[in-house]
């Protein structure tokens, strides 16, 4: 089947979906409403609640929810075979993705711009509320010790990335100044700093990749700890704190616009060198003669591709960061619905790239070109356990240059704009998710009335040591690689996420006596198959004597039945009944006085 036909069909799909079922949802299940009061407007601090363009929270939307989970997850996926990663990106991402992130989204928009888990204790109980929010404290948790280390690993491989994603920062607080503080357009500064971006992307090929020394991590802990995973690790977490304290026009929301630019115009690139290359596919439409050690089809491609279909982590963005931002109730089906169908193309993008573009051509590292099904192989063709990160990652940069080479793009800079995409991607999720990981804390510390946790610096301060500890332990690499560890867990404890978040909308729908069964199905989906993989995994590792991971594990399995346990004994007090409306706002005095 032609690669080029795939890609068509798939995005012709994605923009019926969202002018059809994504207004259907917009105007019958949560009638969104224009003249309604946004969170931003009510509440505006000029930190976290900021009325923000539209076109400005729809590239700090998608820049966050993807991350580098749409690029991973399909990438590994494929080892099945590209077909069923395909269908599942393209009905997951239209019938269960974005209708997740939407509702998560409008929900939390009329909740003063609460994260779900906060929402929880209205629409079912606070109990639920507490069980919420610890799973998303542990669920954020490994988030920010892994993309920590897949950020570090592409500056340790690829060091022509470096110079590009660090220069985005000054150019960020200088769009986030001239926009907010000087009331200067978009338009030139946004040309400006996606020049610039794509300068020092030339600059960081040719002239100055940024590599650090390497070391000996065999040579013993002191010697480990000098690598440059770990140092590059420990600078990501110093920045971590630094932008989740600042305001988010200062640096968080111009950088995801910056990076959202730049990541359109990557995009964009690849799509016309998949146009002209038009590369068939090199690996099987379906594998029937996977490794031995590889998990079932069923339900593990469910697990392994979340972003690009549905992840419980977006919930948290579009409640966490989003709904604080959106300054009409009318843009939210532009940011939650469209934001996930954008991210659903990028993930049939990553398929392609894995499948047809790998076999243009790759050179081992002995030196040997393959060409067509061996290429594929040379990525896929070994065990389950040697499709480390560096391949997972490896196979979509070089079948992207590989596409960009039909363009007239030299493969190595081809490689250095995909690389440094990859990057990007992976560093919105990472400060968006200390962000998050702080409101987390903060709602956690207000839920058992523990003050000080209620501080945006020792919220902080608790994210990112957190996040910091998860990282440095010593796992499969050595130090810098402990979120590895854990790693196993986040595929189900994501999906899990998403199918609690699935019940809180439900929740939602039927107090304010709206339809539900269009829900009935992701929400089933959401909650049996990722339960069914934890418990799966579960064993493997009690047959493993893993006493780590089966015993958070089996926490997190119990935190998640007793929530739908919570669920079940509120359902019919629920039905017709308003939630508890919010407490009246403090007037201007009262707050002042507070502060």
């Amino acid at each position: 089947m032609s690669s080029i036909l795939v890609a068509v069909l798939s995005f012709f799909a994605f923009i019926v979906a969202y002018n059809t079922y994504g207004r259907f949802l917009a105007r019958k299940i949560f009638g969104l409403d224009p003249k309604a009061i946004a969170p931003s407007e009510e509440l505006e601090d000029g930190v976290d609640f900021v009325p923000t363009k539209k076109s400005i929270v729809f590239g700090h939307h998608f820049t966050s929810i993807a991350g580098t989970g749409p690029i991973v997850g399909p990438a590994i996926a494929v080892f099945w075979g590209w077909l069923p990663a395909l269908l599942w990106v393209l009905v997951g991402s239209i019938f269960v993705g974005a209708v997740h992130d939407f509702g998560a989204l409008v929900i939390s928009m009329r909740s003063r711009g609460q994260t779900i888990g906060d929402v929880a204790s209205r629409m079912i109980s606070d109990r639920a509320r507490i069980l919420f929010l610890i799973i998303l404290f542990l669920a954020l948790s490994i988030v920010l010790g892994v993309f920590g280390l897949v950020i570090a690993t592409i500056f340790n491989i690829y060091p022509e990335t470096v110079l590009s994603v660090w220069t985005a920062l000054p150019l960020a607080v200088g769009v986030g100044y001239w926009i907010y503080k000087k009331g200067g357009n978009l338009l030139v500064p946004s040309i400006l700093a996606l020049f610039a971006l794509y300068a020092t992307v030339y600059i960081g090929v040719y002239y100055l990749p940024i590599a650090l020394p390497a070391s000996d991590a065999t040579a013993g802990f002191a010697e480990a700890m000098r690598s440059p995973v770990v140092i590059w690790t420990v600078i990501l977490f110093v920045y971590c704190f630094i932008a989740s304290v600042l305001p988010v026009w200062v640096l968080l929301q111009p950088r995801d616009y910056i990076n959202s630019h730049q990541l359109v115009v990557a995009l964009g690139l690849l799509c016309l060198g998949l146009l002209f290359a038009n590369p068939e596919f090199a690996a099987p439409a379906i594998n029937s003669n996977p490794p031995a050690n590889a998990p079932p089809i069923f339900p593990f491609l469910f697990i392994t591709i979340a972003c690009g279909a549905v992840s419980g982590f977006h919930c948290v963005v579009s409640s966490g960061t989003t709904s604080k931002q959106i300054k009409s109730e009318a843009d939210a089906q532009y940011v939650g619905y469209g934001a996930m169908l954008l991210e659903g193309a990028l993930a049939v993008l990553v398929i392609l790239a894995c499948c047809a573009g790998i076999g243009m051509g790759v050179t081992t590292a002995e030196g040997v070109t393959l060409q067509g099904p061996p290429a594929w192989e040379y990525f896929y063709g070994d065990s389950w356990t040697d499709l480390n990160l560096g391949k997972k990652v490896g196979a979509f940069i070089e079948g992207g240059a590989n596409m960009m080479t039909a363009i007239g793009i030299p493969v190595e800079l081809a490689i250095g704009i995909v690389a440094v995409m990859v990057a990007c991607f992976a560093a919105t999720t990472l400060d968006t998710a200390t962000r998050l990981q702080r409101y987390v804390v903060q709602e956690l510390g207000a839920a058992v009335g523990i003050k000080g946790l209620q501080n945006k610096y020792v919220a902080t301060s608790v994210a990112v040591v957190v996040g910091l500890g998860v990282a440095m332990t010593p796992g499969p690499g050595g130090p810098g690689t402990g979120g590895l560890i854990l790693w196993p867990l986040f595929g189900a404890v994501n999906q899990l996420l998403a199918g609690l978040a699935f019940l809180v909308i439900a929740f939602y729908l039927i107090r304010h006596s709206k339809p539900i069964g269009f829900l009935v199905v992701p929400l089933a989906l959401m909650v049996v198959l990722p339960m069914w993989a934890m418990w799966s995994q579960i064993f493997g590792w009690f047959r493993d004597g893993n006493w780590l991971l089966v015993g958070v594990g089996v926490a997190i399995e119990v935190l998640q039945i007793w929530m739908l346990v919570e669920a079940v004994l509120m359902w019919n007090k629920a039905k017709g009944i308003l939630p508890q409306p919010l407490p009246p706002l403090p007037l201007p005095a009262e707050q002042g006085v507070s502060e």
